[in-house]
Formats: structure tokens, sequence, C-alpha cells
């Protein structure tokens, strides 16, 4: 019987954390450095804040925010224009095998964060929180 590909939302194994954070690393590098040849992508400083790997590590999710907030659909659309050179530039500066393809999301974290301060400040929360 063949295994199955899907994880069924399980956790992300070691391996798929692992190589996930290498190639976070590599690609916040790329971009500081500016290797990619967009002088767009190049003026605009952009935050990695998480890879996430396929369970076969044949997909990268990148997940992005330019520094500020400002201008996340441009910066997207700049990062999703120039995925092939990106990827071939941070498979070279790694030791993967193979090129896993790479898409781009907008990273939602510090959004999600906003929203929990703002909701722990409320008074009928607060209230709760410092009994």
């Amino acid at each position: 019987m063949a295994k199955k590909s899907n994880r069924d939302g399980k956790a992300p194994t070691q391996r798929m954390l692992r190589v996930g954070e290498q190639f976070r690393r590599i690609l916040s590098e790329v971009l500081q450095r500016g290797d990619v040849h967009d002088p767009e992508l190049n003026r605009m400083s952009i935050t990695v804040g998480e890879v996430r790997m396929s369970p076969d590590l044949s997909i990268a999710t990148a997940f992005i925010l330019p520094l500020g907030g400002q201008g996340k659909e441009e910066a997207l659309a700049a990062m999703r224009r120039n995925r092939y050179e990106i990827r071939h530039l941070v498979v070279k500066g790694g030791t993967m095998k193979f090129a896993p393809e790479l898409r781009f999301e907008i990273d939602g974290t510090f959004d999600q964060m906003d929203a929990t301060r703002a909701l722990l400040a409320e008074d009928h929360v607060r209230q709760d929180i410092d009994d």
C-alpha cells in the first residue's frame, strides 16, 4: 500500500523544519546582498519570516513582508516575478540536491500579533487577566 502524500494537518517533521530554516536563512542572505538582477526588488527591504516545506520537500512556501509593511503587493509581485532566479541562487548557496518549487505568500504573523495585543488590551479581557 502506498504512503499518503498528504500529512492531513499533522505537525511538520524535523527534516521539513531543518530544510525550511536553511532555505529561509539563505533566502534572507540573497535578498540582503541584492544578488537578484531586479532593481525594483533590490531597493526593497524584505523580511523572510518563515519557509514551510512540503512533506516531500518539493515545494517551499516563503512567507515574506516588506519592512514597515508598506507595498506588500508590489513586493509579492516582484518576488514572484523573479522566483526562478531566486530559486537558483538559494539552491546554489545551500547543500540541497534538488531545487524545490518556490512560492511566496504575505506573512500575516505581525497582523495576528497586533490583533492579539488589541484583544488583550480590551477592558473585559483585562479584567479577567488581572484577577
